[in-house]
């Protein structure tokens, strides 16, 4: 049994609570919930009946927390990941595990240093028609990728910023890009491969707060193939859709969904008898009112908590995510193409002379 404590009581805390604290996740439990808020802990304490806490070091202090779940505001996640991994726990961070790369090396380094494990929420990896469609890329049906797209575009009002002073500002938060599209922005990476290159644009177009509500970009891969990336919260009155385009030589699947849960589109030129079963079976999440992927998440974190097995999005999986989010922002600030990573130009090792 591995047993979790939760910090951070907020909005996200919700599903998180209803999984561990309802028992729906095999052989872990929730022992313990702590916030800086004291009647926002209670309250979630009390729902489930266990210990609530307002000191992060009393908390901290309970031998039968064996992992946390940090889901602070993203700009705290590494002094709470850090101090977590400290005191021997095992970290699981909400996204994006932090906001500047220097502070996610930081708990990088402080989880290798405890022997604890670090993980990253991404649950749409665990979408059944995302891990359908990874299956089928990684069996080669799409051949050459050519053209990856994602689309975020939700409602985000400003009673919503207007909920906590962090939301919406550069030191805790960021904006679309780096809150509300960061999970999809994850799965372009993770369905296309390393990007080269990125250039973006970005305004605040509805609501008043520091960061940005909608953004574009365009990314070119090691691969040869581009990018699109549109993120949005300014869709007005609601939530329209959170979807994922992979196009390649031999085939065209798009994910779209209110949160990449539903296939749209699954064609390709060397169909198979299977397709069938898995537009008809697997083309939408099943029913569930906790969130569509967080539960398998979950049942993922324990298995490899118990087996010692490794970690689909591990703390350097969560940077490479973040180095990418933080190469758009430095675009859009510059108004230039961002070059994500360097290559020796002048440099003679390995040359012949």
């Amino acid at each position: 049994m591995i047993r979790f404590g939760l910090l951070g009581c907020g909005r996200i805390a919700k599903r998180h609570s209803e999984l561990l604290g309802g028992n729906h996740i095999d052989r872990a439990s929730l022992v313990a919930v702590c916030d800086v808020v004291k009647p926002r802990a209670d309250a979630l304490g009390a729902k489930f009946g266990v210990d609530a806490y307002d000191n992060l070091d009393e908390f901290l202090a309970r031998k039968d927390i064996d992992a946390v779940a940090v889901l602070t505001p993203s700009g705290m996640h590494p002094q709470h990941a850090i101090a977590c991994a400290r005191a021997g726990k095992h970290v699981v961070v909400e996204k994006p595990m932090a906001l500047r790369l220097q502070d996610a090396d930081d708990m990088i380094r402080a989880c290798d240093e405890a022997g604890v494990k670090l993980f990253v929420v991404k649950q749409n990896r665990f979408n059944v028609p995302v891990v359908k469609a990874r299956e089928a890329l990684e069996a080669g049906r799409f051949g050459r990728l050519v053209l990856g797209t994602v689309r975020v575009r939700w409602c985000r009002d400003q009673a919503y910023y207007d909920q906590d002073a962090w939301r919406g500002t550069w030191a805790y938060d960021g904006g679309v890009l780096t809150n509300q599209a960061s999970h999809h922005i994850d799965m372009l990476e993770w369905f296309f491969g390393d990007v080269v290159s990125v250039h973006a644009r970005a305004t605040t177009a509805l609501v008043k707060v520091e960061t940005e509500d909608t953004a574009v970009a365009t990314l070119k891969f090691r691969n040869g193939a581009l990018g699109v990336i549109e993120a949005t919260t300014a869709v007005r009155p609601k939530d329209l859709e959170g979807s994922l385009s992979i196009l390649g030589e031999k085939g065209t699947v798009e994910i779209a969904g209110f949160a990449v849960n539903q296939i749209r589109h699954w064609n390709f030129v060397d169909p198979l008898p299977s397709d069938k079963l898995v537009v008809e079976k697997f083309s939408v999440n099943p029913p569930n009112v906790y969130g569509f992927g967080h539960q398998a998440y979950y049942q993922h974190v324990v298995d490899c908590l118990l087996h010692q097995s490794a970690a689909l999005v591990d703390g350097l999986q969560g940077r490479k995510s973040l180095e990418l989010i933080s190469a758009l922002y430095e675009s859009i600030e510059t108004g230039q193409e961002v070059a994500l990573r360097f290559e020796p130009r002048r440099s003679k090792l390995g040359v012949p002379t």
